[in-house]
């Protein structure tokens, strides 16, 4: 059965910082959804953040039709099209943030984490680079399916340190990849069946780090208005004492209604 998509973001500056570095943008026609969390101080993190928004949103909306083959690299074996064109607008985000950072002094050193998300029919693909966190909400439970490239989080999968000690570590936003300080980076690809009723929750760690996954949960779960969601997982993000930037985006598959399937 075809599936229909809707979708709700929020990014806000939080309770502590001066400016917002997060961005984000989606465009449901062309079944792509991105949030970003920039680094760099003052405007080089806000600035990095929107292009790899912009780029990897210009990319999609550039494609004739979702089953293009339009890539940058060489192919990525063991994931699909889907994911294969994911990374090319990843690669070429990381180009064009470099680009920008070298003509700019005010912008040197600048980067930014990324997760993105490509909807088409019945599957989904994820790319990510960083530490914003891809969730999937499936029969009311949650599946965190990106895993962070943080110092603490290579401590834990190394077996260096517990889960909850990252958890308290004082060293969660050394981020280990991102985009814009290497000339090439490697994004995590996944590829994912999308079955009506499923709800993917894209972050950055302004909101993951202070609300715990049950929490989560309840707010994504609970009601038809993913844009009033998307205000309460904010507030409590906030509840939370988040320290920092907070952004969220929801995405829903239903089951398309029968006159659209009728009527095309």
């Amino acid at each position: 059965m075809k599936t229909a998509i809707e979708a709700a973001g929020k990014t806000d500056i939080g309770l502590v910082r001066t400016n917002n570095e997060d961005n984000l943008g989606f465009d449901v026609a062309a079944g792509i959804f991105v949030v970003s969390d920039g680094m760099g101080g003052q405007a080089a993190g806000e600035k990095a953040s929107r292009i790899a928004v912009d780029t990897v949103l210009d990319y999609f909306q550039g494609l004739k039709n979702p089953t293009d083959s339009k890539v940058i690299t060489q192919r990525i074996r063991g994931v699909s099209r889907g994911a294969n064109q994911l990374a090319s607008a990843v690669l070429l985000a990381n180009q064009a943030i470099r680009e920008v950072s070298s003509r700019n002094p005010q912008y040197l050193g600048m980067g930014c984490t990324i997760v993105a998300v490509f909807c088409r029919g019945e599957k989904f693909s994820v790319a990510h680079v960083g530490d914003s966190r891809a969730y999937l909400i499936r029969n009311n439970e949650m599946h965190q399916l990106t895993n962070d490239h943080s110092l603490v989080m290579e401590q834990v999968r190394r077996g260096l340190m517990t889960q909850d000690e990252a958890e308290h570590s004082k060293l969660q936003n050394v981020i280990v990849r991102a985009l814009g300080p290497d000339e090439s980076v490697e994004p995590d690809l996944q590829d994912h069946e999308l079955k009506s009723g499923d709800t993917l929750l894209l972050c950055s760690d302004g909101l993951s780090r202070y609300v715990k996954d049950s929490d989560m949960l309840e707010i994504a779960s609970t009601g038809n208005d993913l844009g009033s969601a998307c205000d309460k997982l904010i507030e409590a993000a906030k509840a939370g004492a988040s320290d920092d930037n907070i952004t969220c985006l929801l995405i829903r598959a239903a089951d398309q209604p029968w006159y659209k399937r009728v009527l095309g």
